[in-house]
């Protein structure tokens, strides 16, 4: 399924995730206005590259490389499907967490995204750009909070699709099992362009799940009824 749309209101405007999903847009612009060649350099000086972490993990050029990694992008249809999934249920794990600890659960997952992609094939020289780690991050934290939640999108059926309702545990964990069922068929594979660093997404849906957990123990859930008049609420909308 594409999701499109998730039954989910929120308490307030998600100011953070959109403010992400700004830079992300900002930085992908500045990207279009390098030519392939300079934008290739600028991936392999600015972004994680497998290699050159494990060469010298600890030091601070790669703490940046990381965090830079997470908002570059090598396409349209990247950046988009990226942002999509961000705007979709970055809001309601921001409304549930607050800011601080959002923007914590994002950044680490990215981190720790990177750092799963880089032990799967630490000699790669190939760039690892994208904000799909981070993200998996707030989609394993959303499937933690909300896995009941309706999530609305298109289910393609060859050249046709349909719309269709699924809770979110359903969509979400169809994600992550397609993810680790791409990693795994990828290990072994070689190309030069690198393809899709499945085991990043793994990585960080896994430590955004974790994350979760714990976070819940320090922000509690809104009570029962406040979620209820907020569901009628988005309803009638």
């Amino acid at each position: 399924m594409l999701p499109l749309r998730d039954l989910n209101p929120t308490r307030r405007l998600p100011v953070l995730t959109y403010s992400l999903i700004g830079i992300n847009v900002l930085v992908f612009l500045w990207e279009m206005s390098l030519s392939p060649a300079a934008l290739e350099q600028a991936f392999l000086d600015l972004s994680v590259v497998p290699a050159n972490v494990m060469r010298d993990p600890f030091s601070v050029e790669t703490l940046l490389d990381m965090i830079r990694s997470m908002f570059f992008h090598g396409g349209y249809e990247h950046i988009i499907g990226n942002m999509l999934y961000l705007w979709l249920f970055g809001d309601n794990v921001e409304d549930r967490f607050g800011s601080l600890l959002y923007l914590a659960l994002y950044l680490i997952s990215g981190f720790v995204a990177a750092i799963a992609q880089v032990l799967i094939d630490p000699t790669s020289t190939i760039p690892l750009v994208g904000a799909s780690g981070a993200i998996a991050g707030v989609l394993g934290a959303y499937l933690v909070l909300y896995p009941n939640v309706r999530v609305q999108g298109i289910v393609p059926l060859g050249w046709l699709s349909r719309l269709a309702e699924w809770p979110a545990w359903i969509v979400l964990g169809l994600w992550f099992v397609l993810q680790l069922f791409n990693g795994v068929a990828s290990l072994g594979v070689e190309t030069a362009s690198g393809g899709v660093a499945f085991f990043a997404h793994v990585g960080g849906f896994v430590a955004g799940i974790a994350l979760a957990l714990v976070f819940m123990m320090i922000v509690p859930q809104p009570p029962a009824e406040q979620r209820r008049q907020l569901l009628y609420q988005r309803a009638r909308r």
